[in-house]
C-alpha cells in the first residue's frame, strides 16, 4: 500500500477556505482509510453524522455507464469530488504538488459526490480498467467537522435538492453550534433557520414520541435517512406540523415550561386521543391528516386546559376530549370515532380548507363542552 500520494495541483482560495483542485485515480479511493462518508444515523438524534443515505441503485446506474464506456473510452465524469481534512496538506509552489501522507491525512471526509465515489468503486470489481480512471478532486483543508458540515448543506441547498427530513436534522445541529464552536458564513435563508432553532425544537418532539417506551407514536415516525419502509409518516412532515402548529407565539407552555415538560404534555395529548379513538390498522390517525388536524387543534386545547382546569394528566385531557369530540357538529361530527379515520373515510377526503373548517369545528365545540361545564357548576 502507497504511503504517500504526490499530485499536481492548484491552490485555490476563496475567502478563509483553502483548497486544492488535483485529481485522483479510482485506486486511491479504495486504499484502506483512504475517506470515510460521515452519514445520519435515522436513530440517534445527538449523533454527528451528515450525509443522506447512498442510494445503491444511483451508484449501479453510473457504475454500469463507466463500466460500458471502457471499450470505446467515451465514459467520463468531469463534475469534481468534494473532499474535505481538519489537517493541513504540504503544498510546494515550485512544482504545484501536494502530497498526502495517507497515515497522517487520512481519513478524508467525502463532503460531496459519495455517489460518484461508490459507482466506480463497483465499476472498478467488474473492470480492473476503471482503476485508473481520473476524478477531478477538491480537496479543503483546515475545516473542522462542523464545517464541513456546513458546507455540505450550502452545496446541497444551493446547488441541487437534498432530503428535507436530512436539511431539518443539520440545522438543528447547527442551531446548537451557533456561537459554540466555528461556523463559516452561513446563506441567509440558512442562517435564519438557524438562528429560530425551530427545527431542533420540532425535532426533539418528534424524538421524543418515537422513542419513549408507551408512546402511542413509539416507532411510526421514519426518521431522516431510516432505510426501513416501516413508518406511518415521515420526519420532515411532523416537524413541520410542529413548527408550523406547535411552536408559535400563543402556546401558553412555550415560556412557562421546561422543554422535557413540554414534550410530556404532548404526549399525553396524544395518548389521550389514542386513548378515545384507539389504533386500528385500517386507521389513517397516526398519517399526515391524524398529525394536520390534532397538531392544530393543540394550542387552543391547551389554552382551555390551563384556564379552565390546571393539570395536564392524561385522564385529564381525556375527560376533555372526549366531552369536545361529543360536542362537535358539522364536519367534526365523529372525529372522537374510529370510523372517521378508516382508511377512504371521511378523514381521508379532506383538503386543505376542510381541514381548516374542521378545526374551527373542533374550537367551537370545545368553547361549547367549557359553557356547558360552568353552567353543570352553577
Amino acid at each position: 500500500m502507497p504511503k504517500k500520494i504526490v499530485r499536481p495541483a492548484s491552490l485555490v482560495k476563496q475567502g478563509a477556505l483553502v483548497l486544492y483542485a488535483t485529481s485522483l485515480k479510482v485506486s486511491d479511493f479504495l486504499i484502506e482509510n483512504f475517506y470515510s462518508i460521515e452519514r445520519l444515523d435515522p436513530e440517534n438524534i445527538n449523533e454527528k453524522g451528515y450525509q443522506r443515505l447512498l442510494n445503491k441503485g444511483r451508484a449501479r446506474k453510473l457504475c454500469d455507464y463507466i463500466v460500458g464506456g471502457q471499450a470505446t473510452k467515451d465514459a467520463f465524469l468531469p463534475t469534481s469530488i468534494f473532499m474535505a481534512t481538519d489537517k493541513s496538506i504540504p503544498f510546494d509552489p515550485s512544482n504545484n504538488t501536494i502530497e498526502i501522507d495517507i497515515s497522517e491525512i487520512c481519513p478524508f471526509n467525502i463532503v460531496d459526490g459519495q455517489h460518484r465515489v461508490e459507482g466506480l468503486k463497483m465499476a472498478a470489481e467488474k473492470d480492473s480498467r476503471v482503476l485508473g480512471f481520473e476524478l477531478p478532486v477538491n480537496i479543503a483543508v483546515n475545516l473542522s467537522e462542523i464545517e464541513q458540515m456546513c458546507h455540505f448543506l450550502i452545496v446541497n441547498t444551493t446547488q441541487k435538492s437534498v432530503d428535507e427530513g436530512v436539511a431539518q436534522r443539520i440545522q438543528a445541529r447547527l442551531t446548537k453550534a451557533i456561537g459554540v464552536d466555528p461556523t463559516p458564513h452561513l446563506p441567509k435563508w440558512i442562517m435564519q433557520s438557524v438562528q429560530k432553532g425551530e427545527d431542533e425544537k420540532s425535532l426533539q418532539y418528534v424524538y421524543f414520541l418515537n422513542n419513549t417506551q408507551n408512546s402511542p407514536w413509539k416507532g411510526k415516525i421514519k426518521m431522516a435517512n431510516e432505510e426501513s419502509k416501516d413508518g406511518s409518516i415521515n420526519q420532515k412532515s411532523f416537524v413541520k406540523a410542529i413548527k408550523k402548529y406547535i411552536l408559535t407565539v400563543d402556546n401558553p407552555i412555550a415560556d412557562r415550561e421546561a422543554a422535557d415538560r413540554q414534550h410530556r404534555i404532548f404526549l399525553n395529548y396524544w395518548t389521550a386521543i389514542v386513548n378515545i379513538i384507539g389504533d386500528s390498522e385500517s386507521s389513517i390517525l397516526f398519517k399526515y391528516y391524524g398529525v394536520e388536524i390534532f397538531c392544530r387543534f393543540f394550542v387552543p386545547f391547551l389554552r382551555t386546559v390551563i384556564n379552565h382546569i390546571g393539570d395536564f394528566k392524561v385522564q385529564t385531557l381525556q375527560d376533555l376530549l372526549e366531552q369536545v369530540f361529543d360536542n362537535a357538529e358539522g364536519l367534526a361530527a365523529g372525529v372522537g370515532h374510529i370510523d372517521f379515520w378508516t382508511k377512504g373515510g371521511t378523514a381521508s377526503g379532506l383538503n386543505a380548507s376542510a381541514l381548516h373548517r374542521l378545526n374551527a369545528e373542533m374550537v367551537k365545540s370545545l368553547h361549547k363542552t367549557i359553557g356547558y361545564n360552568r353552567d353543570m357548576e352553577i
